[in-house]
Formats: structure tokens, C-alpha cells, sequence
């Protein structure tokens, strides 16, 4: 791609959005590289890890090597996995049955690959014998590719499944720091999919500032007009809509109630979903319903917005966790020395929560590279006691290689910014 007229790569500009749809006229993404590159820097992590193989149960590290996906609802319950032997390519046990067949039909870059999956949990008395036949049918693929007696990387494990392994033999060890170094840094399709899915984010949020948040409203009802919006703009669903109003702001209540809004109320909405392809947007805007934010409300937004800005200015190539974690304020992160969840910057993108976390409760000494194509979700909160309401503001954010370049754009209260 020429990219000399607009000066940098095509996927760090969160104006320039690709359409869902494939045209003949242009090259959009591209969804065999990004099955591709997913492969190959997963390949890269377990070479540099000294793994023969992964064996990978939960649905998005599935996905991120097969590309494979049936539906959320089978993501995290163990009755499919996949297999990848180091220098081969991976290896799919997908739901026998129509699942099976619909997998057969549906990824054409896995034919020869996909084999009947063995479920063995909530087989009652039969669970030990299932778990070893699971166990077995893993170690097959790892005895056709010459790498049964080498480091296997397993990312989930029952009891039932750590004893079928134990009992094969295995040298078994943790799978997650090679899945997590991978997933972390964004290939350029990711980062465009990413985008996407900020698109659809940041209009949801337009249409509750401006046609939905109204007094009288229930908090549900905003959650549910968001769930139909961003359905039928793409997304692939709708992991959680946070709506918090009124006295629910303080102490933060992260989860819709039915609730009415009433006039003057400040609301927050964090919008958790994922997009197109598979990759989530999540990110915050804090409103006032129906009325204009007094000055006491406005210090609150600001010094919400500073902080996150403080720290998103820290996310750049080179920078640590560290540096970032740093440039927030002091929170019950420092007196719990656990995070909270409410001033903090996580990895998105398959998952809402991927391969990095910055919190002051240990990333000030346990500090990591800040590298270049990673995307992280950066929140903040004015959480102090004694507050009939509060704010809460979030962004996503790349990180791209001339620094943090932001990807919602949704507004900020204009009464706040002029200040």
C-alpha cells in the first residue's frame, strides 16, 4: 500500500475506517493475512519459549490460531480445544455433530485439520474416562509431529483434565506468557477491526447523548437501545452496557438497574461489546441528563479526564507500565495493593481483558514495555466519599509507533472542556 500521501500506516489513523463490507475496488482487510500473522507471532512466542506445542481450550486463543467461532456461548466451557505443534499448523477439535460439520464447511484453511472434540465435563461418572480420552486425542497430534516428549503450553485447566495430562506423561507447563505476547501487540487487520469497532462505540454513545438519555428513562432502557444499535451495526454482541445514574454514580455501580433517571442526573455508560470479527470496544463517557454541569461537577469530570490523559500521554514505545501507572493518582490501588478496576489501562482485543494490565498496585515495581501496536482501554474515576454523584471517563487507545493515538472519538461535555 502507498502510503506516502497520508504519512503513516493506514490503520493508525482512526479517521480512515475500512468498511465491513469486501469490495472489488479496494484492498480492505485482509482477513487471510490476519489469520496468517495471528499464526505466525503465536509460532514466534513458543519458539522463543522453548514450547514443542500448545494445547488451547479457551475460545478466543482458539480463535486467534484457527479463526474459528460458533457462537460466545461455547467460548469458556472446555468442550472444544486446539492443538498447535510447533513448526506444523494447528489443529482443531470442534463439537461433533452439526458443529463439527458446520466447522468442515465454514474454514476451508483448516480442511484435514478438524477432528470430533471429546467433552468430558459433567459426564458425571464417566468424566475421569472422557478426560483421558481428550488427553488422548491431544497427545496423538503431538506424536504424529515428533513433539510428545517436548514442553506442552496448556492455558485452562480442570481437575479432571490436569490429571488425564499427568497420567499421558506430559511435560506440561504454562501456555498463557507465549498466548499473552502474542495477543498483546496487534497485527495491522487487528488494529483495523479494532477500529471498526470504536466506530460502532463511539455512535452508540452519540445516540444516548443526543436522542435516548432523556428524564424519566430508565437506566435499562438505555442498555437495551445500545444492545439493538450496536447489533445491527455489526458487532458479534454485547458483553455488558454499564449504565450508573444519579446516586448509583457514588459509590459506582458497574451494572445497569432499572432505575429511572431523572433530571440533572449525572450518567455514566461504559460500553463493552464485541465488534466486528471479534474484537471488543470498551470505553466511558459520563453526561448530564437534561441540564447543564455545575462547576462542582465539572472539577470532578476534569480532574477524571487529566488523569486518564496523564496516563495515555505515557503510552508510548519504549515507555514502561510504570511510566503510566505513574502518572495517575493515588487510589485504593495503593491502599489495597490490588486493582480495582477504576483507574487502570488493560489490553483489549479479542478478549476484554488481553495479555496486560497497568495498575499502581504493582506496575511501579514490576514495570513492562510499553511496545509499539499494542491497544490498551485507559479508565479513570473520582471515586471520593461523601459525593451525591461522580464521573467516570474512558478511552481506547494504540499505540502507535509516533506515540498514543486515541480511537473512540466520541465528545467530551463541552461545559468541562471550555474550562
Amino acid at each position: 500500500m502507498d502510503t506516502s500521501f497520508i504519512g503513516k500506516p493506514h490503520e493508525w489513523d482512526p479517521r480512515r475506517v475500512y468498511s465491513q463490507t469486501g469490495a472489488d475496488w479496494q484492498h480492505r482487510v485482509d482477513f487471510d493475512r490476519l489469520r496468517k500473522d495471528r499464526l505466525q507471532r503465536l509460532k514466534e512466542q513458543m519458539s522463543a519459549r522453548d514450547l514443542g506445542a500448545l494445547v488451547l481450550f479457551a475460545g478466543a486463543n482458539i480463535r486467534y490460531i484457527t479463526a474459528s467461532y460458533q457462537g460466545n456461548w461455547k467460548y469458556n466451557i472446555n468442550i472444544r480445544y486446539a492443538v498447535l505443534p510447533n513448526g506444523a499448523e494447528p489443529v482443531l477439535f470442534e463439537t461433533a455433530g452439526s458443529d463439527l460439520h458446520c466447522a468442515e464447511i465454514d474454514l476451508p484453511w483448516m480442511e484435514g485439520r478438524i477432528n470430533p472434540a471429546i467433552t468430558w465435563q459433567w459426564a458425571e461418572g464417566a468424566v475421569p474416562v472422557m478426560a483421558g480420552r481428550m488427553a488422548q486425542s491431544v497427545v496423538d497430534v503431538l506424536e504424529a509431529h515428533g513433539v510428545r516428549q517436548e514442553r506442552v503450553g496448556i492455558d485452562n485447566f480442570d481437575w479432571p483434565a490436569l490429571k488425564a495430562f499427568q497420567e499421558c506423561g506430559l511435560n506440561i507447563t504454562d501456555a498463557w506468557p507465549a498466548v499473552s505476547a502474542a495477543r498483546v501487540i496487534k497485527t495491522r487487520d487487528e488494529i483495523e477491526l479494532l477500529k471498526q469497532s470504536s466506530s460502532i462505540g463511539d455512535a452508540a454513545m452519540w445516540r444516548i447523548k443526543y436522542e435516548w438519555l432523556k428524564p424519566g428513562v430508565r437506566e435499562r432502557e438505555i442498555e437495551a437501545k445500545v444492545h439493538e444499535f450496536m447489533l445491527e451495526r455489526g458487532c458479534e454482541i454485547i458483553y455488558d452496557i454499564i449504565v450508573a445514574s444519579g446516586g448509583n454514580t457514588s459509590p459506582y455501580r458497574r451494572w445497569a438497574t432499572d432505575k429511572i433517571i431523572r433530571q440533572g442526573d449525572l450518567v455514566i455508560v461504559d460500553i463493552n461489546a464485541v465488534g466486528p470479527s471479534g474484537y471488543f470496544i470498551d470505553f466511558v463517557r459520563c453526561f448530564k441528563c437534561a441540564a447543564k454541569m455545575n462547576q462542582k461537577e465539572i472539577d470532578l469530570y476534569r480532574e477524571v479526564y487529566d488523569s486518564m490523559y496523564a496516563g495515555l500521554e505515557k503510552l508510548r514505545p519504549g515507555n514502561t507500565t510504570a511510566d503510566v501507572a505513574a502518572a495517575f493518582p493515588v487510589y485504593d490501588d495503593d491502599k489495597y495493593g490490588t486493582v480495582t478496576l477504576q483507574q487502570f489501562a488493560h489490553s483489549i482485543g479479542l478478549t476484554l481483558y488481553e495479555g496486560m494490565w497497568i495498575s499502581r498496585a504493582y506496575s511501579l515495581k514490576f514495570p513492562a514495555e510499553i511496545k509499539e501496536n499494542m491497544y490498551f482501554a485507559i479508565e479513570t474515576f473520582a471515586g471520593h466519599p461523601g459525593l451525591e454523584q461522580t464521573t467516570r471517563l474512558e478511552e481506547n487507545v494504540l499505540v502507535s509507533g509516533k506515540g498514543p493515538v486515541v480511537f473512540t472519538l466520541m465528545e467530551h461535555m463541552q461545559e468541562a472542556m471550555r474550562s
